[in-house]
């Protein structure tokens, strides 16, 4: 019987300006197991990028559905998509942000059109797409749920579980993962934001992703409460009673297993962990933290409830590294593994 071939993956480079190009080229220098990786991005910038940095690394510019060869190291196939202005490194260019986006265009056509099972995407600038006039972008995450027409995403990262390995006793020994019930939004419009109805979904959508994309057969989720002390039972707030509690409860009666709501102060404690296969924290700065305390640089941001797979870096565009090699490619190689993984459980090509 013929060995499946290696799963295709587009990694978009991100903010010309920042380190994706970089990271890229760097994971593509020193090799990719198990999967065939595919730059979105200016050849031209990552030729530049390569040659300023001396990494030996062979790009090899591809047309529209072109087969992708073997993964080998110093080589680099590309899916070409044009700057609109010249890139210096750390120096943001407004003309770029429409760039930046076609290259998403680009791999999310090529996962949706199974020239690819899936996409990973090096960090981009927010700020500098917004000022180009994209008033209505709020980050990959949300970007991909409209290109793809689906009524909701989950953000969820996850950390190398061999990194649990090499630490006995630190935050549990299998991978931490961390969803979010609401992403980028002001703090003082979190309240508001949880409601019954996006905790329903949220929910739904992290337990059949767990089973579908991570293999666990039957989820077990910790959820945090939205107030200190989980509300101190209405002292400190009511919407652990009067929104939160009551959703779990609906939603055990469909059959999730769900903990919860709990303080978030003491459920990051191996205790409280173990057993556990995903935390729902209840917005972007309530779990992260911990998260990236724990693993940063070798996690991975994941977007759960697409019809395809996206991983991510765990980091943003550090603009003051763009281009002296000081970069770690750690997270990028996660995010591709991770993809991979996530790829072969959902029978991506």
């Amino acid at each position: 019987m013929a060995t499946p071939a290696a799963p295709v993956l587009a990694l978009t480079s991100g903010e010309p300006a920042g380190i994706g190009p970089e990271l890229v080229l760097m994971l593509a220098a020193e090799g990719v197991a198990g999967t065939r990786p595919v730059a979105v991005g200016d050849p031209g910038l990552l030729a530049e990028r390569a040659a300023a940095l001396g990494l030996a690394v062979e790009l090899v510019e591809l047309a529209p559905g072109e087969a992708v060869p073997a993964a080998r190291p110093g080589r680099l196939p590309v899916w070409p998509v044009a700057l609109r202005a010249p890139v210096r490194p750390g120096v943001l260019e407004v003309a770029n942000a429409d760039y930046v986006l076609e290259t998403l265009d680009v791999a999310i056509h090529a996962c949706r059109a199974g020239q690819a099972a899936g996409m990973v995407t090096a960090p981009l600038h927010k700020g500098v797409i917004l000022d180009a006039g994209h008033a209505r972008f709020t980050g990959h995450t949300e970007y991909l749920r409209d290109a793809c027409g689906v009524e909701e995403v989950v953000m969820m990262l996850a950390t190398d579980a061999a990194l649990h390995a090499e630490r006995p006793g630190w935050m549990g020994s299998a991978a931490l993962r961390v969803a979010l019930a609401t992403t980028h939004l002001p703090l003082r419009e979190v309240a508001d934001a949880i409601t019954r109805e996006r905790l329903m979904r949220v929910l739904r959508i992290l337990d059949a992703d767990l089973m579908r994309w991570f293999g666990v057969a039957r989820p077990r989720i910790a959820v945090c409460g939205l107030n200190p002390h989980a509300g101190e039972g209405g002292h400190l707030g009511r919407e652990e009673l009067e929104v939160i509690e009551p959703t779990l409860e609906a939603l055990r009666g469909e059959g999730l297993t769900l903990d919860g709501p709990l303080p978030a102060d003491t459920l990051f404690t191996p205790r409280h962990l173990t057993g556990v296969d995903a935390v729902l924290a209840m917005y972007h700065d309530q779990g992260l933290p911990v998260l990236k305390y724990a693993g940063f640089g070798r996690a991975a941001n994941i977007t759960l409830g697409l019809p395809l797979v996206r991983t991510s870096v765990d980091h943003g565009t550090a603009l003051d590294l763009a281009g002296t090699g000081r970069a770690d490619p750690g997270s990028l190689r996660v995010a591709v593994a991770l993809a991979a993984q996530m790829a072969a459980r959902g029978g991506g090509n």
